[in-house]
C-alpha cells in the first residue's frame, strides 16, 4: 500500500513537472507575440500599410494645425533626389510627375511650374528643415488624416489600391495572425477597417492584416469582415512601347530640312528620333528645326505607328554654354518649360537628351536637369530617354553622367555603344567589338546598377577607314557608312571571333588601309545582347547609313 502511494506521488510530480515545462515551451514559443510595443512620445506615423514612427529621424511637428515632416524623412520615404538649392533658397523635391519648390520666406510653392499659395513655408529647427506636408499633399499623392486620440499621422498614397469594410462584431486586433497573440487594440461592432491585405480574404485565409480608425496595424479574423469595397484600384502605369524598342536617329543637323520620308516604311521600328532640337550657340536658348517638313515627318511616323522621340543636342552650344545652364536652376527650369511647350505644340511622343562634351565638375548638375526635368515629361506621358557614352573613357567624354542616377530616374538610359577607337584616340581600332560592347554593358548592369529593362544599346551603321603611313603615324580615320564600304577584289574579309567582326588591311601605295567593318554579322552579333541581358531594346545611328538587310536582322534578333 505504501509502495502505491509513493508511486502515485512520484507520477504527480512528474506530471507537474511536464505541465510546468509545456508551458515554458508555449511561453517560449509564444513570447514574441506577447512583447510590448514601444511606446512612443511624440506622433506616430502610418504610411499606407506601416507604422514607420521608428524610422524617423525627427520627430513630427504640429504648428497652427500644420503638420510638418524633416526634409530628412521626406527623402527616407517620398523623395531621395530632395535638396535645398542655394540659389534661390527653396526645397526642391519630386515625385513621381510632381515637381515642386518651396521656400523659407512667402507662403507659396511652385508646382509644375505653376505659383500656388499654401499656408505655411518651410522651416528650420537648428539645422533640421522641415517641410509643411498638409500643405503638399498634391506633391506626394497621399491623402492626410490627423487621428488626435491617438497621436496618429496616416498617409495613404492614392496611386495605390485601398479597401475598405466594417466588423460585425466587438472584436480585439491581434498582433500576430494567431488568438494567443498581444492584443493592439479592442474595436466595435460596425468600426470601419482598411483591409491591407485583401488577397487573404479572396485566397480564404483564416486572418488578415487591417489598420484601424486609430492607425492601428494588425490581424482579425476574416469571418468577422462585412461590406468588403474597393474604395479605389491600383493605378498601373502604361508602357508606350510594348516589347522590345527598335529605334533609330534621324539626323540632319540644324541647318538642313528634315527628310521627306512619304511612302517610306522601316521594318520592325517602332520609334523614330529625329534631330528637331538643339542648345542655342549663344545663349543655350532651346531652338528648334522642324518647320512644315518636321511636321510632315511627324505625319508620316505617326501614320507608320512609329512613336516620335527627337533629340535635343548641346553639340552647336558647346561645353561651356552647356555648364552655364546646368550650373543655375533657374536657367534648368526655364530650359525644361520650353521643352515642355514643344512637346505640347508639335504632339511629340517623348525625347532623347543628347548632350554630350560636358565637364566631369557638371556631373551632379546634370543629374539634377534629368530629375527636375522626368516629372514635367510624367506628367504629359512623354518618355524620357537619355544618351551617355560608354563608363571608361575621358572625363568629358565619359565621367560627365552618373549612369545610376540617370538609370533610375529616366524611362530609358541609350548607351552609345560606339566610337571606342574614334577621332580623339592614338590607337588604331574597332568602332565597337563585341567584347568591349558588352564590357561596357555589364558595367552599367553591374557598378551603375542600371535596370537592364531601361537600357537601350546603341548600334553603329558606321565605321572607319584608317589610312596609317609607313612611318606608322595615323594619316586619317574617316567615317565609312555601312552602305558605302568598299572591298577592293583582291583583298580577303578575316573574321575576328572575339570582336565579332569581319577585318580587311591592304596597301595602297605607300599607306596601310584598315578596316574593321559593321555589317549584318557584327549586327546581329550586338542585337543578341538584348536577349542576353534582357534590356530595353536598341537604336541606331544613324539612318541611311545602313545596308538593306538591316532591319530584317534587327527585328528578327529582337523578336528572341
Amino acid at each position: 500500500m505504501k509502495q502505491r502511494k509513493i508511486n502515485i506521488n512520484v507520477i504527480k510530480r512528474i506530471a507537474i513537472v511536464l505541465a510546468i515545462l509545456l508551458v515554458a515551451i508555449f511561453i517560449l514559443v509564444k513570447a514574441e507575440n506577447f512583447i510590448k510595443v514601444k511606446e512612443i512620445d511624440g506622433i506616430n506615423l502610418v504610411i499606407n500599410s506601416r507604422n514607420v514612427t521608428e524610422r524617423l529621424k525627427h520627430e513630427i511637428k504640429i504648428q497652427d494645425g500644420v503638420i510638418y515632416v524633416s526634409l530628412d524623412d521626406i527623402e527616407n520615404f517620398f523623395d531621395k533626389y530632395i535638396y535645398t538649392e542655394e540659389e534661390t533658397n527653396e526645397v526642391i523635391t519630386t515625385y513621381n510627375n510632381k515637381i515642386a519648390s518651396i521656400g523659407f520666406d512667402a507662403n507659396k510653392m511652385t508646382l509644375n511650374g505653376s505659383i500656388r499659395k499654401t499656408n505655411a513655408s518651410a522651416i528650420k529647427d537648428g539645422e533640421t528643415v522641415y517641410l509643411p506636408i498638409s500643405e503638399m499633399l498634391e506633391v506626394y499623392n497621399v491623402e492626410l488624416t490627423n487621428i488626435e486620440e491617438s497621436k496618429t499621422i496616416t498617409l495613404d498614397s492614392l496611386d495605390r489600391k485601398q479597401v475598405k469594410a466594417n466588423v460585425k462584431s466587438n472584436v480585439t486586433v491581434k498582433n500576430n495572425n494567431e488568438v494567443f497573440s498581444k492584443t493592439v487594440e479592442k474595436i466595435k461592432k460596425g468600426s470601419t477597417v482598411i483591409v491591407i491585405d485583401s488577397e487573404s480574404i479572396s485566397e480564404g485565409k483564416k486572418w488578415v492584416k487591417v489598420r484601424t480608425e486609430n492607425g492601428k496595424i494588425g490581424y482579425i479574423k476574416t469571418n468577422k469582415l462585412e461590406n468588403i469595397k474597393t474604395i479605389r484600384e491600383e493605378e498601373i502605369e502604361q508602357k508606350q512601347i510594348t516589347g522590345k524598342v527598335n529605334m533609330f536617329w534621324d539626323y540632319f543637323s540644324e541647318y538642313v530640312k528634315a527628310p521627306d520620308r512619304t511612302g517610306q516604311t522601316v521594318e520592325g521600328v517602332n520609334v523614330v528620333s529625329p534631330a528637331f532640337f538643339y542648345l542655342d550657340k549663344n545663349d543655350g536658348t532651346l531652338k528648334e528645326n522642324i518647320g512644315t517638313a518636321g511636321i510632315a515627318y511627324i505625319n508620316w511616323a505617326h501614320s507608320n505607328g512609329y512613336k516620335v522621340w527627337p533629340m535635343i543636342s548641346n553639340a552647336d552650344a558647346g561645353i561651356k554654354i552647356t555648364s552655364n545652364i546646368l550650373n543655375s536652376y533657374t536657367k534648368r527650369q526655364e530650359l525644361i518649360q520650353s521643352i515642355v511647350e514643344k512637346c505640347a505644340l508639335y504632339d511629340i511622343d517623348g525625347i532623347n537628351i543628347d548632350f554630350e562634351n560636358m565637364y566631369k565638375a557638371d556631373k551632379d548638375k546634370f543629374s539634377r536637369f534629368i530629375i527636375e526635368l522626368m516629372p514635367r515629361m510624367q506628367e504629359m506621358g512623354i518618355v524620357l530617354s537619355v544618351d551617355v557614352t560608354a563608363p571608361d573613357g575621358g572625363e568629358n567624354w565619359s565621367e560627365c553622367y552618373d549612369r545610376n542616377v540617370i538609370g533610375d530616374v529616366a524611362d530609358y538610359l541609350v548607351f552609345m555603344a560606339y566610337d571606342q577607337h574614334g577621332n580623339s584616340g592614338s590607337k588604331v581600332g574597332t568602332t565597337a567589338g563585341l567584347n568591349w560592347v558588352e564590357t561596357s554593358l555589364k558595367k552599367i548592369i553591374e557598378y551603375d546598377e542600371v535596370d537592364t529593362e531601361k537600357i537601350i544599346l546603341g548600334l553603329p551603321f558606321y565605321t572607319r577607314q584608317w589610312i596609317i603611313a609607313s612611318d606608322g603615324t595615323i594619316k586619317d580615320r574617316g567615317v565609312v557608312s555601312m552602305m558605302n564600304i568598299k572591298i577592293p577584289n583582291n583583298v580577303e574579309k578575316q573574321w575576328d571571333d572575339t570582336l565579332k567582326q569581319n577585318y580587311i588591311e591592304y596597301k595602297s601605295g605607300k599607306n596601310t588601309i584598315k578596316m574593321w567593318i559593321e555589317d549584318g554579322r557584327s549586327i546581329k552579333e550586338k542585337v543578341s545582347l538584348v536577349t542576353k541581358y534582357n534590356l530595353g531594346g536598341t537604336s541606331a545611328w544613324r539612318k541611311d547609313m545602313e545596308t538593306s538587310n538591316i532591319w530584317t536582322i534587327i527585328r528578327e534578333e529582337l523578336q528572341k
